[in-house]
């Protein structure tokens, strides 16, 4: 098990669960419904990561050249540009942060941060004896 891991998946799940009852309960009132649908994307992709860093916390431990650990700081990455982009696109007009149009090009950084991610996992797989 590698502590660090849990202490990001942790964090993070906390944050997720914060965001996920705000928009519900705090913004559901301010947005639009597409906007809400973005910030549930945000949401839901935040929670899938934790789960996936749970997942490298406990197969963390094998020797694995450096991936696990690669995979750790792509999908924790992948969680702050992709659904942290997206929580501030989906409130933009709320904020009146008209600049923030310059992270729609984000977001997909952090779905390719995701991905490079999952690609990791599957190698550290494959390495294990």
């Amino acid at each position: 098990m590698n502590k660090q891991i849990i202490i990001t998946a942790s964090f993070l799940g906390m944050l997720a669960v914060i965001t996920g009852a705000f928009g519900a309960h705090g913004l559901k009132a301010v947005l639009t419904p597409s906007q809400l649908e973005v910030w549930h994307t945000a949401v839901q992709y935040n929670f899938y990561h934790v789960f996936a860093l749970l997942f490298l916390a406990a197969f963390a431990g094998n020797r694995d050249g450096g991936l696990i650990s690669a995979a750790h700081y792509l999908f924790t990455f992948g969680i702050i540009l992709f659904s942290g982009s997206l929580y501030l696109l989906s409130c933009r007009d709320l904020l009146g942060w008209n600049w923030l149009v310059f992270m729609g090009p984000i977001t997909p950084i952090g779905g390719l941060l995701f991905i490079l991610g999952w690609l990791m996992l599957a190698l550290a797989a494959i390495r294990n004896k």
